[in-house]
């Protein structure tokens, strides 16, 4: 990774797992363990780069708002949804660039998403 880039985002949770199956419904994302690390279920989300649910104010602090590339806003909306999540804001163009929408997880975070535009 270049200097400055972001390798590694902690999500605070007070349910653990409800928070790793919305972040699984809505990003794909895959958690496993981490040896000595209790309460603390780590992710990939691309190559170089992930993080952790944690559990909050045991294994993580806050988190500022993180955008998340996704395929199609509307369908990582929907999976929101159905997993406790709620919409803070609604999809809306960025002109030229994509889309994107604010979201709250069902622990209280609140996320960003983003979907780019088809380059052309």
């Amino acid at each position: 990774m270049a200097h400055g880039e972001i390798n590694h985002i902690e999500f605070p949770a007070d349910d653990p797992e409800r928070a790793m199956a919305f972040y699984t419904a809505v990003a794909g994302w895959e958690f496993s363990t981490m040896e000595g690390m209790p309460d603390y279920w780590l992710f990939r989300s691309g190559e170089g780069y992930g993080g952790a649910v944690g559990k909050r104010g045991v294994s993580t602090g806050q988190v500022l708002r993180d955008y998340i590339e996704v395929d199609s806003i509307d369908d990582a909306v929907a999976a929101a949804k159905r997993t406790g999540g709620t919409v803070k804001e609604a999809k809306s163009e960025i002109p030229g660039q994509g889309w994107f929408a604010v979201l709250i997880d069902p622990e209280g975070t609140e996320i960003g998403l983003f979907q780019s535009a088809p380059r052309g």
